[in-house]
Order: structure tokens, then sequence, then C-alpha cells
């Protein structure tokens, strides 16, 4: 039988039944269990997948995995060579963000934007919690929509309490597999939950002594918001790594620095220390941001330390 991975947990894996619109309680084959040694998940949410249906109720095998249209991979930020795949055959992402309870680093947003830029996965940026923000933060989410919006990526501030903003949502995901993704505490599963309330799935507020989310999704679920709508609702996320990017192509991830490069002096200027550099000149001028150019930097460092090891 053909299914959708709907869920993977260690070796057991939710398999939606294609035919059947059913679930069963799947577990690997022996053999696929390392078909992709270099990632610490064979199988990802969102996977197509052949199964086989035990005698014993509701459970099954999962015989064969079907090719990926896509697939979006996080690398852990300790310096790690190992990969987890979040979900794959995905249309679109969206990165769920807050200023504040918990706070959503530039950084972070740079490293998720380079890794779905890298598979070539749309995404959309969503601000939250907009009821809960002071007049300079609200200012301060307005300069970074500006610059995001400015790179061609759809950005929206929302309320989860608010209906208009909820239909925002609703007509983005209309129709597609999306995946939710964002910090824990951001208000992932609570923008799910008012997306279809019959789902209503945990959620935790932020801890008050250290102002970071506590984990309420702790794997990844594909759920069904109608016939066709699915979300996929990501564990919270401390920090991107890089994927398999080589330090002199991480510019490349940065669009306004790719186009900025046609006109440095070097073909392989990497933008840090090298004479009439464009990216610099830009970024002196105010063309670039700061944060943006302090993000790759980071990266460009994370990327020497990973080499070394």
């Amino acid at each position: 039988m053909r299914g959708i991975v709907y869920k993977t947990t260690g070796n057991s894996y939710l398999v939606k039944s294609v035919e059947e619109n059913k679930v069963y309680k799947c577990i690997a084959r022996g053999k696929l269990r390392l078909l992709n040694i270099k990632h610490t998940n064979p199988i990802s949410v969102g996977d197509y997948v052949q199964f086989s249906k035990f005698q014993e109720k509701d459970k099954g095998e999962i015989m064969e995995i079907f090719p990926r249209k896509n697939y979006i991979i996080r690398k852990s930020v300790n310096l790690s060579k190992e990969t987890h795949i979040l979900a794959s055959n995905i249309d679109q992402a969206i990165l769920v963000i807050t200023l504040k309870s918990p706070r959503t680093y530039y950084e972070f947003i740079d490293r998720f934007l380079i890794t779905s830029n890298a598979y070539q996965i749309p995404t959309i940026i969503v601000f939250s919690k907009s009821d809960t923000y002071l007049k300079e933060e609200l200012e301060e989410i307005e300069i970074l929509r500006k610059i995001y919006t400015n790179l061609k990526i759809n950005c929206l501030l929302i309320s989860c309490h608010k209906k208009k903003d909820i239909s925002k949502i609703f007509n983005l995901i209309n129709n597609k597999t999306t995946l939710f993704s964002g910090n824990s505490g951001v208000g992932k599963s609570t923008l799910i939950n008012y997306l279809n309330p019959e789902l209503n799935l945990k959620t935790q507020s932020v801890s008050k002594s250290t102002d970071k989310g506590l984990h309420t999704t702790t794997f990844a679920q594909m759920y069904d918001i109608d016939k066709y709508t699915r979300v996929i609702d990501s564990p919270g996320i401390k920090g991107f790594g890089l994927v398999d990017i080589k330090k002199n192509e991480i510019y490349r991830y940065f669009p306004e620095f790719l186009e900025a490069s046609k006109k440095c002096r070097f073909k392989n200027c990497i933008h840090i220390d090298e004479p009439e550099c464009e990216v610099k000149k830009r970024l002196a001028s105010g063309e670039i941001s700061n944060h943006r150019y302090e993000s790759y930097i980071n990266l460009i460092h994370d990327k020497k330390q990973l080499d070394n090891k």
C-alpha cells in the first residue's frame, strides 16, 4: 500500500494510507534504516512510502521510500556533521518568530532562510503575538519586514486571537503542505490549533526564569487542516547549523550579497578583507543591513570551525 508518513519517533512511524485514508503504526524494514547514514533519520515526516499491512490490526512495515521532491534539514549547531531531516515533500515553510517571550534572534532567521533557499523551499516569515508588542518593538518589526520584503520574502504580523489574521494564514496554506518552524514558545502549535481547533495540540507558556519556550512538540508531526491542506508542526529549534555549503559559496544564499558580488573586484571575493568589495561598500552605505552581514560573518566562522574538525 502507498502512504504518507505523518509522524516519526525513533523506529516507529505513523503512516496514513492514501487508498484507505487510515493511519497505521509501522516499523521500518532493516535495510531502510541504513539508507542515509549521514542523516539521523532515514525516514522523515512527509515521505511517500510503500508499506505492507500486518495481520495485527492497524500495524505494518515500511518497505520502500519513494523519491522526495525536496526536503529541509537541520544541522546541529554544536559543529556536528550529522543532519536531521525536518520534513520532506513540502510546498513551503512558515517561519514563526517573536521579538519577546521568547526572542527570536536575527541570526536564527538568516540561518533558516539559507537552508530553505538551498533546498528551493519558499519561506514566509510570520511575526507572531502582535497584540503583545510595545511601540518600539513594532518599529523593530517594521525594519525587519522591510529588509526581508526587499528580498522578496512575504512577511506577516499576526495575532492568533484575530480571526482576520488566521484567515490570512489559511489563504497562504490552502491546498498545500506547509512546514511550521521556529524556536520553542513562538506559538507554532497555538497557530495550528486556530487553523483547526479540533486538533487541540498541546501548548505551553514561556519559562519566566529564562524567557525561553518550553518544548511541547518533541517530534515533527503532520496534521490535516482539511482534505487538501496539511501542516507539519516541527519541534522547537534553538539554532540552525549550515547545510553542505562551501565557505566561499555562503554569500550566494544571501540574495543581496549575490547581486552586489557581481561588482566586486575579485571573482573569489568572500566579502571580508578584500579590497574594492561591493558588498562592503553597500554595507557602509546602509544598502545591506548590519545584522545580515553579522549573520554572514558568524556563518563563515562556524564553517571554518566545522571544516577543521
